[in-house]
């Protein structure tokens, strides 16, 4: 059974960071993509950012190109998202999730991830 545990997530004043982690249990798979997303009351999920495996080739959304940093941890499967200067319109709800396939186009296949945690809350006040 496929899990995923985000963790991490807070209220931080702009300019601040947060690392959230996402913990994955249930499988066994070499190749995949991990992606975080975002999501606020109202909008669309979207893309923050992405890393396959095994290769670990990493992905960004522009909003997050520079400050964000994703990586992976294989021994203990968690994906990290470090976020650095962190912009009130960074608020939202972030999530976790995996696809059984690189992460080409992830940012537009969002439905291609078919496993999501249940999401971490990150608010960030000006």
């Amino acid at each position: 059974q496929v899990q995923l545990v985000e963790s991490g997530g807070g209220s931080v004043q702009a300019g601040g960071s947060l690392t959230l982690s996402c913990a994955a249990s249930g499988y066994t798979y070499s190749r995949y993509c991990v992606g975080w997303f975002r999501q606020t009351p109202g909008q669309e999920r979207e893309g923050v950012a992405a890393i396959a495996s095994p290769d670990g080739t990493t992905y960004y959304a522009d909003s997050a190109e520079g400050r964000f940093t994703i990586s992976q941890d294989n021994a203990k499967n968690t994906v990290s998202l470090q976020m650095n200067s962190l912009k009130p319109g960074d608020t939202a709800m972030y999530y976790c999730a995996v696809r059984w396939r690189g992460c080409g186009n992830w940012d537009v296949e969002v439905e291609d991830f078919g496993y999501w945690g249940q999401g971490t809350q990150v608010t960030v006040s000006s």
